[in-house]
């Protein structure tokens, strides 16, 4: 049981996925580096969200409505604390993304607790 409801949550990653500090995130925010997707729910993300992210939720993420990233740009998937990013970064993966895909390790909390900015 513990299996069907968490099991994708500690399953391995496909190669192109890895986990990234908010710190590092950051100076690549900063540095117009970033395109941000942000899996939480649309509540959530109406209530606070980081400058600049699209709003992609996880129940109902779609592989195709992720954008082209650009040249020089990463691709960061983000959720409240970690979890669901894995998860959407898993289907990205799984879907043929063969870029590299980056989640953000702590979600908008770890964010928030390196002095990030939020709107």
């Amino acid at each position: 049981m513990l299996n069907m409801l968490f099991g994708n949550l500690f399953a391995p990653q496909p190669q192109n996925v890895r986990m990234v500090s908010p710190a590092e995130i950051k100076q690549w925010h900063k540095a117009g580096e970033a395109v941000l997707i942000d899996v939480r729910e649309a509540g959530e993300f109406a209530a606070e969200r980081i400058p600049g992210a699209i709003n992609l939720p996880l129940s109902t993420f779609d592989p195709a409505k992720v954008p082209v990233v650009p040249e020089g740009k990463k691709l960061v998937i983000h959720c409240r604390s970690g979890a669901r990013c894995g998860m959407a970064a898993a289907r990205l993966a799984a879907s043929g993304f063969s870029g590299d895909i980056h989640r953000m390790e702590g979600g908008i909390m770890g964010w928030r607790f390196v002095g990030g900015p939020t709107a």
